[in-house]
């Protein structure tokens, strides 16, 4: 299904791209979140009629997700687990308890920025975590899981 991308989406095109992409993926996640169109030829053209207004959505996103970052880069998460012998963790720490936390200290990201590669947290210590608020900007941050 060929789709008109409507914001920069990582790992697939910017803003204008007219891109090729499997028609659930188009129809369950970017269509519903307003991330592209489908390329007909009446959309093409309302398109072209607004694209000034979606670039300057874009830049207007981008200077506030810059802004987010530049707030979040090097904060400290502190959470605390029950704890076995090994110092491993009974539970796991996820990117819904991470995400959680930074609301706690008056920051709202949404749970799927933060990105785990090795999965969720199983240990005690300090972990350097990367937070993709945009496709452009990404920031470290430092969740200290602490035993209890």
């Amino acid at each position: 299904m060929e789709v008109i991308l409507l914001e920069k989406v990582e790992n697939l095109g910017d803003l204008g791209e007219v891109v090729n992409v499997r028609p659930g993926y188009a129809r369950n996640f970017l269509l519903p979140r307003e991330k592209a169109l489908k390329a007909t030829a009446g959309n093409k053209k309302r398109f072209e009629a607004q694209r000034k207004a979606f670039e300057a959505r874009q830049a207007e996103l981008l200077h506030y997700y810059r802004d987010l970052g530049d707030k979040i880069a090097g904060t400290t998460v502190q959470l605390d687990r029950r704890v076995a012998e090994a110092g491993r963790l009974f539970g796991s720490v996820s990117n819904a308890d991470i995400a959680d936390a930074l609301a706690e200290q008056g920051f709202e990201v949404e749970r799927g920025s933060i990105l785990l590669p090795h999965g969720p947290l199983k240990e005690i210590g300090e972990h350097e975590i990367q937070v993709r608020l945009h496709p452009d900007v990404s920031v470290t941050i430092t969740v200290s899981v602490a035993g209890i």
